[in-house]
């Protein structure tokens, strides 16, 4: 079978600020899947980290939302009225904020925040809530939770990795030994870290989270914040795992 990874690095300015997000294209013979795609009004970066390979974005087939980050779903509806054709999957925990019918976790944080902030933060802090709450909703055709197999590309293992939300999840490609990380990790200065820790919703299962993805077979990571790892993967986990206490003990592995 014919499997493919391609990473969709988009450079873009957010707010006077540099980033860089990678969503990633994996392929076979009959599927084109979406994993993540970035902030709303994205469209025009995806067609054109697409076409550097060639490749259309009317040929997706199906997008998997790691999560229901405004970075990682927030041009899922615009890409679903455009191209109706295409599948939407998420882990269960996930659906309802996809789908609108319950508020969105990092909504919610960001309210909850107002009345500790300073008061020259809150304009600032009103706007991102505005935003957050200006994401369109989109209807979620799969679901999926933790040990499931995507049958796409050799198979698609489904890997739960909460604690950045919910139903974080991350995706292993057993054909290529490569993991999809999303934001279960970052890479920051050529090392392995977690997600925005101060704004992670469960640190501690997020540092459980990176534990379990020491029981697969990891020879390519894929960050959306960092792109692909240069490095032994197996080491810098264990070295990140080192830094965060779990239950009031090192989280030596």
């Amino acid at each position: 079978m014919n499997t493919n990874f391609k990473l969709l690095e988009i450079e873009f300015d957010y707010n006077g600020q540099h980033q860089v997000i990678t969503p990633v294209l994996l392929q076979d013979e009959h599927e084109r899947i979406l994993v993540d795609c970035g902030y709303p009004g994205f469209i025009p970066h995806l067609e054109k980290a697409l076409g550097r390979y060639g490749i259309g974005l009317e040929s997706i087939t199906q997008i998997i939302a790691t999560h229901h980050d405004m970075d990682h779903i927030g041009s899922m509806a615009e890409l679903k009225r455009k191209f109706p054709h295409i599948h939407i999957i998420t882990h269960e925990l996930e659906k309802p904020y996809l789908e609108g019918k319950r508020k969105s976790l990092r909504l919610e944080q960001a309210e909850s925040s107002l009345e500790e902030i300073p008061p020259e933060a809150k304009p600032y802090a009103e706007q991102f809530i505005r935003f957050l709450q200006s994401i369109e909703t989109a209807e979620v055709d799969r679901t999926v939770s933790g040990g499931d197999t995507l049958p796409w590309c050799g198979g698609i293992e489904i890997v739960h990795t909460p604690g950045h939300m919910p139903g974080h999840i991350s995706l292993y490609l057993p054909a290529g030994k490569t993991l999809i990380a999303a934001d279960a990790v970052v890479i920051e200065d050529a090392k392995l870290a977690i997600a925005n820790p101060q704004y992670t919703l469960d640190l501690e299962e997020a540092v459980r989270s990176v534990r379990r993805l020491l029981e697969y077979d990891i020879e390519q990571l894929v960050c959306y914040h960092g792109g692909l790892f240069q490095g032994d993967v197996r080491q810098s986990l264990h070295e990140l795992l080192r830094t965060y206490p779990i239950d009031g003990t090192s989280a030596q592995v």
